[in-house]
């Protein structure tokens, strides 16, 4: 069973686009569907991050709205950030998982054990990733992909009573 997730916003946890107000703030649209992944990973006891290289008041929200607690915003080089991070933490790859679209992602989820992309990812990403989601990012993509995950390892349904009190 993997220990994290690391995920992408732009482009997999969002539509991708950029929007700006008459202030130029810079908003996003979220998926609330993601939601559901994310907390179900939570009650696995697999540590959600999220790292991206922009920085944005509205992924800061977002993520705190979610309970995410390691959130790395205006990352350069994830490839160098998640190697000195597994050194450090003396984390291995069979433990890390990816959900990314682009290619700033490709060499960083070649560090991790399971990787994830949304149906509208690049195609050098589609070829690495264990599992493509059916929808593009920003509409469900990582709810879908950590879903599929946690259903391989047999346990999606006992997660799903335990994180909502439900049965599926």
């Amino acid at each position: 069973m993997l220990k994290y997730f690391i995920l992408d916003v732009d482009g997999t946890m969002t539509d991708g686009g950029i929007y700006y107000d008459e202030h130029n703030n810079e908003i996003k649209k979220f998926c609330t569907k993601d939601a559901v992944g994310i907390f179900t990973a939570q009650s696995a006891g697999i540590e959600v991050m999220v790292l991206t290289g922009r920085e944005c008041v509205a992924t800061s929200k977002r993520m705190a709205e979610l309970g995410v607690k390691n959130l790395y915003q205006n990352v350069k080089n994830k490839e160098s950030w998640i190697n000195r991070w597994m050194e450090k933490n003396k984390i291995k790859k069979l433990e890390v998982g990816y959900i990314g679209d682009d290619l700033n992602d490709l060499q960083p989820m070649r560090l991790c054990g399971y990787i994830g992309c949304p149906a509208d990812a690049c195609q050098e990403v589609k070829t690495i990733s264990d599992y493509i989601s059916s929808v593009p990012g920003g509409h469900g993509a990582v709810r879908e992909v950590i879903e599929h995950y946690l259903r391989e390892q047999g346990v999606w349904e006992t997660l799903v009573e335990k994180t909502y009190g439900m049965g599926v």
